[in-house]
């Protein structure tokens, strides 16, 4: 037996010495996946012999990637010139179309475009549809491989039509100036190997063994490449988790490894369960939460390292106090000589860190947000303070024009720049420009009318904060709508939650505060956000999305009320939630805090709020919420069945445990229980 299987364990083993047909390594959560995949990779080509370039691993993040070729290279003995292929799929498709890009008759200098020249050119076209919604759903259609023809022909709405019909004037001019997008590498690959039989067997005869790390995640497209890449054989092996499935709202498809045994005939399924990161407390209310969804292959975390201290779980009355709380524990634990390296603070939404912030800096505490920007920096927040500002004193023109165009007024940078320049040469102002020289300025009157109209605004939001700072509030909401600056569809939840957050934290304030004026509570904010951001040795503060991959001795997971964790919309998938909530508690090595509060700001007030139903199923508390059903349909959803492939839903009715959809499938309606479809 070669030396390099000798640390591994029995099925570790089992999964790094199996050879050919397809086989799904379903690894839990601390169980070594990574080493397993390396060390299968050396064992391949070292200990059976296997040509090194005839191996093909592929990941999903440049990271990943580089930290498994570093690891698998250390291993490996027998390197040549030809060494094994370990990259992204997408560099992966970067790689096979500089070759092959000319069977779709195109050259093979093509330019690839990052997201912001994407944007750039479908600003060009001239649409009425907002440049977030389509950016998302070309790509979106794009990886379900759905042509603009298609999309056209299953559009159910005006909208849907404008945006198929811009989805193809945008392939053209990318086809006629020789570009390509992201999702292009793997499109584009995909359709070359669809259309050319003889091709795709000499790629598949080329790689010969192809592994798959974090195959959870991934989607459509890239389940049907990797179909292509085994033409000629089935030496397909994929590391991942079903239970730790949490980018459904970015494109994958959770049923890629749940079908493997389906999609893969003769599959063998091999269980990591053996858990190197977390005591036998902390597997074991991430056993139990994870338990409760329907979908999913089934397995249970045992703990190499053995018993340690009970999950503690942490009542609040709210966040103030929980913050204070949560930074005493801290306290406790920097005196018993503990590294702020090794504890972190989780939440499901960014807003959560507002208070967390400032319970933090109370103490002074040093902390670093990861994946996030601070509280106070978020751009939807300083953009509600530039207003604020620009209240106080009408005449700050660093505040004005930061807001000029936020939201969008049709007045950009070099109408700014001569607004600017002129109040500099008249040593004033711009405030004092545009009320006393506006015909001198040099802009036209569609812009001035629309400038004089945002200090209009601001002198009658100052008349009605002379008189009732709630009324104020009130109105500053109603005539500015922050959240119609971003674009960003996918950011819009975590936005939304950081406005409310700030505008109860700010009610909260007029009402403890009666005899602050706004000018204190900009100074209050200013004194509480001013801190060091380069911190190295910190608390880390982050979302769970931005937790995976991560582990902490000591770990505070906060917010778990109904609507916070999970979030409860008419949109929410319950399981995808629930399998948050078990990456979360499975971050934790030594020692997990799970808290929650009575009371939050939720939509901008003060809010009681309910447990968790994470907290009973978990078996934290007793009792909790009832369940609600797992997928909620509705109709003109847009869906996906394995055989009929992209439709709309356009009935939703009951069927005993399950919903029964009636689903236009490009022109023909099927009646489909709800189990057999995801959302797209």
């Amino acid at each position: 037996m070669s030396s390099i299987l000798d640390d591994l364990n029995e099925e570790q083993r089992q999964a790094a010495t199996h050879l050919d047909g397809p086989l799904l390594i379903l690894a839990g959560a601390g169980s070594g996946k990574t080493k397993t995949l390396t060390t299968r990779l050396a064992y391949l080509i070292d200990c059976i012999g296997i040509v090194p370039n005839s191996t093909l691993t592929l990941t999903f993040t440049n990271k990943a990637a580089l930290q498994m070729r570093y690891r698998a290279l250390n291993l490996i003995k027998q390197i040549d010139s030809a060494p094994p292929l370990l990259c992204t799929f997408h560099k992966f498709g970067l790689l096979f179309l500089k070759f092959n890009i000319h069977h779709l008759n195109r050259k093979t200098n093509f330019i690839l475009i990052d997201t912001e020249d994407k944007k750039k050119i479908l600003k060009t076209l001239n649409s009425n549809i907002p440049l977030s919604l389509l950016v998302s759903e070309i790509s979106r259609m794009k990886n379900w491989l759905i042509t603009p023809n298609e999309a056209l022909d299953k559009a159910q709405d005006n909208t849907y039509k404008e945006i198929a019909r811009i989805y193809g004037v945008y392939n053209n001019y990318l086809l006629e100036k020789n570009m390509l997008d992201f999702d292009d590498l793997l499109l584009l690959s995909y359709e070359i190997l669809d259309k050319n039989p003889t091709l795709c067997t000499e790629i598949s005869n080329r790689y010969n063994y192809i592994m798959v790390d974090e195959y959870q995640d991934t989607n459509e497209l890239q389940y049907k490449l990797l179909q292509k890449l085994c033409k000629t054989h089935n030496n397909l092996c994929v590391v991942g988790d079903d239970d730790q499935s949490i980018y459904g709202w970015r494109g994958a498809n959770v049923n890629n490894i749940l079908d493997f045994k389906d999609n893969f005939l003769g599959a063998k399924i091999i269980r990591l369960e053996k858990n190197y990161r977390s005591t036998t407390e902390i597997l074991d209310v991430a056993n139990k939460l994870i338990n409760f969804n329907t979908k999913r292959l089934g397995k249970e975390l045992k703990s190499i390292k053995g018993s340690g201290k009970d999950v503690e779980l942490l009542e609040s009355i709210d966040e103030r106090i929980e913050a204070t709380s949560i930074a005493k524990k801290i306290k406790k634990l920097i005196k018993s000589g503990v590294s702020l390296d090794n504890i972190a603070i989780l939440f499901r939404l960014n807003a959560l860190s507002r208070s967390l912030e400032d319970g933090l800096n109370r103490e002074n505490i040093p902390y670093k947000l990861v994946g996030a920007v601070r509280f106070y920096e978020r751009a939807e927040i300083k953009d509600i303070l530039s207003y604020f500002r620009l209240i106080v004193n009408i005449n700050d023109d660093f505040s004005f024009l930061r807001i000029v165009n936020r939201p969008k007024r049709g007045i950009g940078k070099v109408t700014q720049d001569k607004l600017e320049s002129f109040a500099q040469s008249k040593q004033i102002s711009i405030y004092q420009a545009v009320n006393n020289y506006a015909d001198e300025i040099g802009i036209n009157k569609k812009h001035i009318d629309s400038i004089i109209g945002i200090f209009n605004t601001i002198n009658e939001l100052k008349d009605v904060l002379e008189h009732s700072t709630i009324q104020f509030l009130d109105l500053f909401k109603d005539r500015i709508n922050i959240l119609d600056t971003f674009e960003n569809v996918q950011d819009e939840i975590d936005r939304e939650a950081n406005v409310d957050e700030f505008y109860g934290f700010f009610r909260d304030y007029i009402v403890q505060n009666p005899t602050s004026s706004l000018e204190d509570f900009l100074n209050d904010i200013s004194l509480s956000s001013d801190s060091d951001n380069d911190i190295d040795n910190a608390v880390s503060c982050m979302s769970v999305h931005s937790s995976k991959g991560l582990e902490f001795e000591y770990l505070f997971v906060i917010g778990m009320e109904e609507g916070f964790f999970p979030i409860v919309s008419e949109n929410t998938d319950i399981e995808e939630e629930r399998r948050l909530g078990y990456v979360a508690f499975t971050r934790a090595k030594s020692e997990l805090c799970v808290s929650y509060a009575h009371s939050r700001y939720y939509k901008g007030k003060r809010t009681q709020l309910q447990k968790s139903r994470f907290l009973s199923e978990s078996g934290l508390i007793e009792g909790g919420i009832s369940l609600e059903k797992t997928n909620k349909f509705r109709k003109n959803d847009l869906v996906i069945h394995k055989i009929f492939g992209a439709g709309r839903v356009v009935d939703v009715s009951d069927s005993g445990r399950e919903m029964k959809l009636k689903i236009n499938f490009g022109g023909i309606v099927r009646d489909i229980l709800s189990s057999f479809v995801i959302k797209a």
